[in-house]
């Protein structure tokens, strides 16, 4: 089960749509859904997280908390919505793209992705536009 959560003025549009998506990709990956929960906030919420639970005193654009247990994928991923516009910006890209690039991001961890070493950041990113490639053909069709 996928969950969309707000707490901040924004609501994802076409909720069905990201929900079909990150299902296939998971499904894709070898991997079950179990229950992962969105929380879409601001950077003052998400900041709070990040100090409180992962003493880190910056902005950030996602926090994910892992409940994986085997091929079973579940979590909470929060992401500040501000920090993804800020971004999308920086990038070049639309907010939705950028968006969707976050919130498949936390699910690939949960899959076992990492991106701390150029290799894994390599592979994260390949997975990444696959999963956005996936996205834009079910949104197309």
């Amino acid at each position: 089960m996928i969950l969309f959560n707000y707490e901040t003025n924004f609501v994802l549009e076409e909720e069905n749509n990201f929900m079909l998506w990150i299902n296939d990709v998971v499904i894709e990956n070898g991997y079950d859904i179990g229950e992962i929960n969105y929380i879409f906030c601001d950077d003052k919420y998400l900041h709070k997280l990040n100090v409180e639970f992962l003493q880190h005193d910056t902005l950030t654009d996602i926090i994910s908390f892992d409940n994986t247990v085997g091929k079973l994928i579940s979590g909470d991923i929060f992401i500040s919505v501000e920090r993804v516009k800020e971004n999308a910006k920086d990038f070049n890209v639309t907010f939705i793209e950028e968006l969707s690039r976050v919130m498949i991001h936390g699910v690939l961890h949960y899959m076992g992705f990492k991106d701390k070493t150029s290799l894994e950041k390599k592979a994260m990113r390949n997975a990444e536009d696959n999963a956005l490639s996936s996205l834009n053909k079910l949104i197309n069709n």
